[in-house]
């Protein structure tokens, strides 16, 4: 059964930094791309970054530049380093994995808090 588990959340600073990981097991990890998304109180879940098998990334304008997605392919492993974090990067953060081929195949994590705040 396919699994995701984000860890690496928290609380800090403006300006400070957060690196996420999100674990994969049961799926074949390098056949999905991965992303990871946010959702603030109110407001609708975006995409903020996305990986593909071959290591395409793509990014949300308001996080370019700060954000960087990669993947480690032998540990199973999606992560996000998070730099020069903004109050406005305060959200639950969800990992999602989806097959690149077979694209009903599609998976969430549990979600992280992330909380910038001075």
């Amino acid at each position: 059964q396919a699994k995701l588990v984000e860890s690496g959340g928290g609380s800090v600073q403006p300006g400070g930094s957060l690196r996420l990981s999100c674990a994969a097991s049961g799926i074949i990890f390098h056949l999905y791309d991965m992303g990871w998304y946010r959702q603030a109180p109110g407001k609708e879940r975006e995409l903020v970054a996305r990986i593909t098998g071959s290591n395409n990334t793509t990014y949300t304008d308001s996080v370019k530049g700060r954000f960087t997605m990669s993947r480690d392919n032998v540990k199973d492993t999606a992560y996000l380093q998070m730099n020069n974090l903004k109050p406005e990067d305060t959200a639950s953060y969800y990992c999602h994995a989806q097959h690149s081929f077979f694209t009903n195949y599609r998976y969430w994590g549990q979600g992280t808090q992330v909380t910038v705040s001075s």
